[in-house]
């Protein structure tokens, strides 16, 4: 199986029109946030439906200087994934999600979760991150772009994976997340693939 996108190149940096958060004036500001194309290819006989996930695995385990003016999240601290989208029951038919497909513009309180014309949404770890802002929380279903911290030493790198499956749906409902989806995919993949892409809002991040 192979993942390609003509959104952005693999192992390069990730255009500022698929990032939630991108440089403004005095720090960032939300960007256009726009679902990147997605297509496949070489599907194994059998694959009855899709499922992509795309994970940040450099997310800061701890969040004691994220975003912190005068400080930064040091190069070597841990780091946990944070999940930008969860979408499962893709139809078997689907070859390519097209630019915008699950995501344009930043929606306050996030886009519903559950089935669309592409299939059905989880919910991001927008979810989680936005939880105390009162302006903000709410259910972030499908994709939302990167948004990494402004003063994280380390560039992140942003994991596209699609999945084919060998299940019409995985029987996923509600604000499932992207552990939840792992879990459910479980056993029931036929292929896997993948594209990389980085992003930053960090001057000196390496």
């Amino acid at each position: 199986m192979k993942v390609t996108s003509r959104s952005f190149q693999s192992q390069a940096r990730i255009p500022g029109r698929f990032a939630l958060g991108v440089p403004g004036d005095s720090g960032p500001v939300p960007g256009p946030n726009l679902s990147p194309h997605l297509a496949w290819s070489e599907v194994p006989e059998g694959t009855r439906s899709f499922a992509i996930i795309c994970h940040d695995s450099d997310a800061p385990s701890r969040a004691d200087d994220v975003n912190q003016a005068g400080r930064v999240v040091p190069y070597q601290l841990a780091r946990v994934d944070f999940f930008h989208w969860v979408l499962v029951d893709i139809p078997p038919s689907t070859r390519e999600l097209a630019e915008g497909a699950d995501a344009d513009g930043l929606v306050a309180r996030g886009k519903p979760v559950g089935p669309t014309a592409h299939g059905v949404r989880g919910v991001n770890s927008y979810t989680s991150w936005f939880a105390g802002d009162a302006a903000m929380s709410g259910d972030y279903g499908g994709y939302d772009g990167p948004w990494p911290p402004f003063n994280d030493e380390r560039v992140h790198r942003y994991t596209f994976t699609v999945y084919a499956v060998d299940a019409p749906s995985l029987g996923l409902s509600g604000p499932f997340t992207g552990d939840d989806a792992r879990r459910a995919l479980a056993g029931h993949v036929l292929a896997e693939a993948s594209v990389v892409g980085t992003y930053s809002l960090y001057a000196d991040a390496r």
